[in-house]
């Protein structure tokens, strides 16, 4: 059965549901959001996109606003995307932001600048957290001050911390992690030495190579000589813009030795030598990291929070996602350790009972 048609059977189940029980309404939305997702219809409500500039601690926040044109007041949502050079553009996220609009939400998606620049920073919490504020004063634009907050990848974890602030504290009415991290250092370890710190001991898992020259290009410095820093840096970014022409030609006017092996290492795919290094690096910087992560700092949202994560996700573990359902336990949250998701997409096939449980965690977001 194709994925079109699996999801089409699943909408045809809650679509009855619904006809005898209608606050399972969202159910419905839900299901027509991922069929959407799936396959986008020939035919869909208008909508109003509109580019706009928000203020922010650290300048001006390019972002977008998804409405649709029959109901352009409705609740809030703001969606933080993951590290991707695109940002906003990005061409999974754009589709996402426009079914969940279609689905009854007012869609915020901020670029967070240094995601796009594949460095993980305090800055992006800060943009998730302006955004949130932002969105909640338009009441022009939001039916409800309390707004939803949904972040993939390292923005899924970024957007727990950002949650977790007192500034956000009656901001919002959810916060959902996608794929993302609960310990930034957890996470980067296992990108170095494939060994995954789950909540019932290790095992083993290959990480994906991009997760691990994200790390080295955020630390260039710490790896290349001066006088090679801005040429291997240019070039690691146009490897992963996925332009490895570009990277190559970059990379040739290398002219030290420390350029030459790295460089030598990324194009074979072999950047795990430099593994010892790698890890004293992060040790050097638990505590700027730990910063970084919602480890230990879950009871501090005021809101449910919802964790999505695919099982077989190669960038963040999926366990992840059980470590802080273990930290939320008595909280209002639900988790859901998916085989239909990647790593920040649904893109498996899977049983109806797979597909219902994916439906129920989106319900809680319409």
């Amino acid at each position: 059965m194709t994925r079109r048609r699996a999801l089409a059977l699943v909408l045809g189940i809650i679509a009855l549901v619904s006809l005898a029980h209608p606050p399972l309404s969202r159910w419905w939305r839900a299901g027509r959001l991922l069929t959407a997702l799936a396959s986008p219809p020939a035919e869909a409500s208008p909508l109003i996109e509109t580019d706009v500039s928000l203020p922010g601690r650290d300048g001006p926040i390019r972002a977008r606003l998804y409405q649709r044109a029959d109901a352009p007041r409705a609740p809030g949502l703001v969606v933080a995307h993951g590290v991707h050079y695109r940002g906003i553009d990005e061409r999974r996220l754009v589709p996402f932001a426009r079914e969940l609009a279609r689905a009854g939400r007012v869609v915020l998606t901020p670029e967070l600048r240094d995601l796009t620049d594949y460095r993980i920073t305090s800055q992006g919490e800060r943009i998730i957290a302006d955004s949130v504020r932002w969105l909640s004063a338009r009441r022009d634009v939001v039916t409800e001050e309390r707004v939803g907050l949904l972040g993939f990848s390292f923005a899924g974890g970024l957007s727990l911390v950002a949650a977790s602030r007192s500034e956000l504290q009656g901001k919002l009415s959810y916060v959902t992690s996608v794929g993302g991290h609960h310990d930034l250092p957890r996470v980067l370890r296992f990108l170095v030495s494939n060994r995954i710190e789950t909540p019932t001991g290790p095992s083993e898992l290959t990480a994906h190579e991009y997760g691990l020259v994200v790390v080295a290009y955020g630390n260039i410095e710490h790896f290349v000589e001066p006088a090679d820093q801005v040429t291997l840096r240019d070039a690691l970014r146009h490897w992963l813009h996925e332009d490895r022409p570009a990277a190559v030609a970059r990379a040739s006017q290398r002219t030290t030795a420390s350029g030459e092996r790295l460089f030598r290492l990324v194009e074979s795919g072999t950047l795990r030598e430099l593994g010892p290094d790698l890890l004293r690096l992060l040790d050097s910087k638990k505590v700027q990291l730990g910063e970084l992560s919602p480890a230990g700092r879950l009871d501090q949202i005021d809101a449910p929070v919802y964790l999505l994560h695919g099982s077989g996700d190669s960038v963040i573990p999926p366990s992840e996602a059980e470590w802080a359902d273990r930290e939320l336990n008595g909280a209002p949250h639900q988790a859901l350790v998916s085989p239909l998701l990647e790593h920040v997409e649904v893109d498996h096939e899977g049983g109806l009972a797979q597909r219902l449980a994916l439906v129920d965690l989106m319900a809680k977001m319409l």
